[in-house]
Parts: C-alpha cells; structure tokens; sequence
C-alpha cells in the first residue's frame, strides 16, 4: 500500500474539478497511478504556509506517508502582510519533516497570479515580484531536500486558457489532469514505481458559460471582495512606490533555462493514458 498525504490550499483540495459530493483534483487523479494508492487530502481552502506546517503537517507525519506532496504559496502572496521569508520558512520546515519521515515529496514553482488574473501592468509587477521571492524559497527547499519538483511556471500550457477555471486562479478539470499528468512524469524519471499515467483528457464537460458567470456573481465576487481588502491597498502602495522610485521589475528568465543556465527537465510530454487502479480515500 502506497499512503498519499497530500498538503496545501485550494488548487490541492481539487477546486476547480467538481465530482459529485464535493471536489476531485489532480492529487487523487495522481494517486491513482500508485501502487495500491490510500489518499488523504489535508488541504484546505485559502491555506498558507503557515497554516500548512501548523495545522496539515502534523496530521501529515502521524500517517506516515510514503509519498506527500506540498503545494502552497500563492496565498500568500495575496497578503497585504507578505513575508518572502516567513513563508519559505515554513515551506521548509514542512519538507525537511516529511523527508525526514521517509515521504517521497512533491513540490511546485507556481505561476504569477497577476498574469493568470490580467491584471495592469503597474498591480501587476509587485504581485509577480512576490511569486518570483516564493518560487525562489521553494527551489532552495527542493535542491536541499531532494524533492520532486514541478516547474508549473515555465511550463508553456500553464498560462493556455483552457486549463483554467473561470476564477483564472484554480485549474479546471483538464488542468488538475494536466499537474497530475506532469508530476507522474516526474515520479517515473526520478524511478519511483507508477502505474500508467492519468488520461489527460477531461471525463466531464466544461461548464456552459452561463454557469460559469453564475459562480463569479455569488462565490467569485465574494472572495475578489475579502482579498481586496488587504491585497489591492498593499499592490497599490507598491506600484506607487516602484513608479516614484523609477523601479522596474526584472525580466522574467528565458522559458528554457533556469538561473544557472541549465535546461531544465522536459515536463511537456503527458503520460499515457491510465488504469483502472484502485483508489482508497483516508
């Protein structure tokens, strides 16, 4: 039996891919391609690191989980009181643990948000300085622990509409695929036994575009509201700041290699089509 402890916030919990009775999600479509898979999905709606190593992680350890996976970060960087530091911190106490417990642990680099949302160029900018400040904490983390460690912010598809809610911010049913489809990919370089890959086509058809427009007026709207609170005054402050300044954000990283100039792994070939592996829910 393979246990699948899987940590972090809405895009783990499954938001965006609905199955009758509440979300599905690309953690339980990839613990279908594990040997003899038992998953547990801590996550939680709106979680940060914090909340992630408070709350998930000792639950997480006291499974003793053969793989688990920690995918959180982009909460944080819609707090009026981010902290670059604080949140890797946590992200890495939360590894170091899970590693220490013996878990295979999967990771991600996350995509901008304010690209994902179209936002101005001027809100835009510090947004995306604070997922560059995340997506760096959580390298050092991956290279230290030796984790799995998904590059979903140059992976080219991430940014295709088709992958995503209406939200722009939770993948949808074909992109929870798609992060299962390239984390297996991974799981099956680095060696570690998988069975065939999760099919990457959707089971369901997308929402109409009328129920789409339905779950922004109620849900959408409401959490846009409670975010923007805290995170347009802050984006505002630092768009102003950057503009009297004369500041510029540093352009992004050429698509194909990373800061040392290294070609990163290949993540764009999906895996094959999977089985009918049986999937037991903790």
């Amino acid at each position: 039996m393979t246990t699948f402890v899987a940590l972090g916030d809405s895009i783990t919990a499954g938001m965006g891919d609905p199955v009758p009775g509440g979300w599905r999600g690309w953690a339980a479509l990839l613990a279908g391609t594990l040997p003899q898979p038992e998953l547990h999905n801590l996550a939680t709606l709106g979680a940060l690191a914090a909340d992630v190593e408070r709350v998930q992680l000792p639950a997480a350890t006291a499974l003793h989980p053969e793989v688990a996976s920690v995918v959180v970060g982009i909460n944080d960087t819609l707090r009026g009181d981010f902290d670059p530091e604080r949140t890797g911190a946590s992200v890495d106490r939360t590894v170091a643990a899970l590693r220490s417990a013996g878990a295979q642990v999967l990771t991600v680099r996350l995509p901008d948000p304010g690209q994902m949302f179209g936002l101005p160029g001027a809100l835009a900018r510090p947004l995306a300085r604070r997922m560059r400040a995340v997506n760096a904490a959580v390298d050092e983390v991956a290279r230290r622990h030796g984790t799995v460690h998904l590059d979903v912010a140059r992976d080219p598809a991430t940014y295709e509409r088709r992958y995503w809610s209406v939200d722009r911010l939770h993948p949808n049913e074909r992109g929870h695929r798609l992060i299962a489809c390239r984390f297996h990919a991974l799981l099956a370089a680095s060696g570690y036994p998988v069975g065939p890959g999760p099919d990457p086509e959707p089971s369901s058809p997308p929402p109409t575009r009328l129920a789409e427009a339905g779950w922004m007026a109620t849900k959408g709207t409401a959490w846009l509201v409670r975010r923007s609170r805290d995170l347009v005054p802050a984006l505002v402050r630092l768009a102003v700041r950057e503009w009297l300044a004369g500041e510029d954000l540093p352009k992004e990283d050429s698509a194909g290699q990373d800061e040392a100039g290294r070609e990163p792994i290949n993540l764009n070939a999906l895996s094959r089509p999977s089985g009918n592996l049986r999937l037991s829910r903790g």
